[in-house]
């Protein structure tokens, strides 16, 4: 007989960590290879672990609701002894990213292929000067105006002393009531194993000295609902983002008529010959690939003082859940597909986010996000950026108005298919003028769309 280990996968770009929702095998239970384990969930995407050997659960490590860093082993299956190939490949792949976890001198790097802790039975020890801190770490450190020297003394409860995101909160929390000052005495207070008679102690004299906060009361007739799990994640986000990144927002209005008639007269055929719906979003999203190719800033994310532009052209689509909640599937290598390609692309993505069948990797690695906040009836909007993305467009509503066109003859006035687009941009690298250049560019592509075009 032999031991594999199940590790917690890699779950895409910048991923670090993942939360146990629900356990489907317990320790005693069988288990073939590639049936489901448990099921997982991160900031992006819900999602399954699946078994790596055929064996018996020996051994579980963590429990529902656990936050687990990724590359940790999480359950041991007994197996024999001719499956251990399994087992050894996932080690060498964890020794290889434990070592350029060790001799890394940048922690702020958001590469996926570093790991953030290494299995126990390891025995190697963490060396304070160069822990790894994820980039959600890192993020409320900056717009808490936690330095690194302070950072490094917190005590982390997650893997071998990481400090994940519940510690830093609690520091922040801890620091705002007065109950920490930073320095030897924070590490001290946060450090320190209490007693539970210190604890009630600490109680009773935070309530003598107003330090312990006053449960807030709510007037009126009102309903308190609990945010679940995914709006708390995209709340953060947001929060996170805008702490990020100066956002600046441009506008400009495009009269898609063209677009319009032209995908009113070859919808039912195109349907009938790629068993497609086509959408108007495939078509935005063919317009700005083209105008990105123009400006590559645009498809680009920012490391410190560094621009990293990406050569891939990776299109996320906000889509709205029916629990209204959002998520953010990702098409990959988009200026690679035709409208066709585009349209299925589009569709399948969209179904399987509003069915929670999205797997970890259709949302990771964009590098562009487009929202369609006209789906919803809104003529504009000012969306938030998609860290790591530099910018993101929103489309409004197509109304038709009337409004002054330029012929041959002279000036008219003509009822026509107007559309709102908006970006915003991160102003520490895109100015003015290139983002309006840009936004203008995807306007005037809309606008020139060739109504005679095939399909």
């Amino acid at each position: 007989m032999a031991v594999v280990d199940l590790v917690m996968p890699k779950l895409g770009e910048s991923i670090m960590e993942a939360t146990i929702l629900k356990w489907h095998k317990k320790s005693g239970d069988h288990v073939q290879m590639d049936e489901t384990v448990l099921e997982i969930a991160t900031d992006k995407v819900d999602s399954e672990v699946p078994s790596t050997a055929e064996g018996i659960i020996e051994e579980t490590f963590y429990q529902v609701n656990d936050v687990v860093p990724i590359g940790t082993i999480i359950a041991k299956i007994k197996t024999d002894s001719a499956e251990i190939s399994s087992s050894s490949s996932q080690l060498g792949a964890l020794d290889a990213a434990y070592k350029m976890h060790e001799t890394s001198s940048n922690a702020e790097t958001e590469s996926p292929e570093v790991v953030s802790t290494v299995p126990n039975s390891t025995n190697r020890p963490i060396l304070n000067g160069n822990r790894f801190y994820s980039p959600l770490v890192l993020n409320i450190a900056a717009s808490e105006a936690i330095s690194m020297s302070e950072l490094e003394k917190i005590q982390g409860t997650g893997n071998e002393g990481r400090v994940t995101k519940k510690d830093i909160l609690q520091y922040v929390s801890d620091r705002k009531a007065g109950r920490v000052t930073g320095g030897s005495q924070q590490h001290e207070a946060i450090g320190r194993q209490q007693t539970a008679h210190e604890v009630e102690n600490q109680e009773q004299k935070d309530v003598q000295t107003g330090n312990r906060p006053l449960p807030t009361v709510y007037s009126g007739n009102v309903e308190i609902v609990e945010m679940d799990r995914m709006r708390k994640l995209i709340a953060q986000h947001m929060v996170n983002s805008k702490h990020t990144s100066p956002h600046v927002t441009s506008f400009s209005e495009s009269d898609v008529t063209n677009l319009v008639q032209w995908r009113d007269r070859i919808k039912n055929e195109f349907e009938k010959r790629e068993n497609e719906k086509i959408t108007f979003t495939p078509l935005f999203i063919e317009a700005v690939v083209k105008c990105i190719k123009k400006y590559p800033w645009l498809n680009s994310s920012i490391d410190g003082d560094k621009l990293i532009v990406k050569k891939d052209i990776n299109i996320g689509m906000a889509t709205a859940l029916p629990n209204g909640n959002l998520i953010v599937p990702v098409i990959k290598n988009a200026d690679q597909l035709n409208l066709v390609g585009l349209t299925k692309q589009v569709n399948n993505l969209a179904n399987a986010a509003r069915s929670g069948k999205l797997r970890p990797d259709d949302t990771a690695g964009g590098t562009f996000t487009i929202t369609n906040v006209g789906s919803f009836g809104s003529i504009m909007g000012t969306p938030i950026i998609n860290q790591p993305q530099v910018a993101i467009l929103a489309v409004g509503a197509i109304k038709k108005r009337p409004v002054v066109i330029e012929t041959a003859q002279g000036d008219s006035i003509a009822i026509r298919h107007m559309m709102m687009i908006s970006m915003s941009y991160d102003h520490r690298i895109i100015d003015g003028a290139l983002g309006a250049t840009f936004l203008n560019a995807v306007a005037k592509e809309l606008e020139n769309f060739d109504s005679n075009r095939e399909i």
